[in-house]
Order: C-alpha cells, then sequence, then structure tokens
C-alpha cells in the first residue's frame, strides 16, 4: 500500500530544497557538521533572526559565526537525549541595541525526512512546524 493509494496522488509539495532556496529554511550543514553532526541541518529563518542574527551596531562582542556555534553546539548536547523532536536552549544576547545581558532562548530541533526520505535535522523555535 502507498500513500498515493491511501491519499491520491500529490498535487503540489513544497520542498526542503525549495524552503532554502526562498531563505524560509537556512542550511548550516557545515558549522553543524563542525559540531558533531552527520545529517544536513537547516534553521527555520524566524529561528536565524532570534538566536543567530546580529546588528553589528548593537553593543557587545558579537558575531553571526559565533552565535550561529553556540546554537548548533548546544543542539548537539541536547541532541544526546534523542528523540525525533528535542527542545534545546541557548544563551544569547538579544539581537537589539544596548542588550547587554544574555538570555536564555528555546528552540525545537526536529529530526525527519528530507526531499529523498533521507534523515534531516531542522532548527525552530517552539510555535513553528
Amino acid at each position: 500500500m502507498t500513500t498515493d493509494s491511501i491519499f491520491g496522488e500529490v498535487n503540489y509539495a513544497y520542498t526542503r530544497e525549495q524552503a532554502i532556496e526562498d531563505g524560509e529554511l537556512i542550511d548550516v550543514s557545515e558549522t553543524a557538521r563542525q559540531a558533531g553532526f552527520t545529517f544536513p541541518v537547516a534553521m527555520t529563518a524566524a529561528a536565524w533572526a532570534d538566536l543567530v542574527a546580529w546588528n553589528d551596531s548593537n553593543r557587545g562582542i558579537q558575531d553571526e559565526a559565533g552565535r550561529l556555534w553556540d546554537v548548533v553546539t548546544m543542539a548537539r548536547y541536547f541532541a544526546k537525549r534523542g528523540g525525533s523532536r528535542v527542545t534545546a536552549e541557548v544563551l544569547r544576547v538579544p539581537n537589539t541595541p544596548k542588550a547587554t545581558v544574555p538570555k536564555l532562548a528555546k528552540f525545537v530541533m526536529a529530526c525527519g525526512p528530507g526531499d529523498n526520505a533521507e534523515p534531516v535535522i531542522t532548527l525552530m523555535l517552539p510555535g513553528e512546524d
């Protein structure tokens, strides 16, 4: 029995590759591999904006490469708990002018099938799917 026989022919599917091309997902696989991930890893645009994006005019010594490293290393740490969907946390300075105090931010790490049924990981904010 196939999904076509249950649900009928698929009319349209928005692929992970299309989401990356459109900027809805940001591929962070290279940095994630350095942190120990073996599957492709992408972040939603909203998760990137909250956890990684950094405006250089803000106070504090921050940059996006360092903030991304913090996110993927914490994701790797929380991944050891197992499961296909894990809530993780990272301490980060908010990307707002004059912010200097780090705040705890939660994010979700979901492992599921990619465009060709291969395992892929998506980092997103709570409430995103």
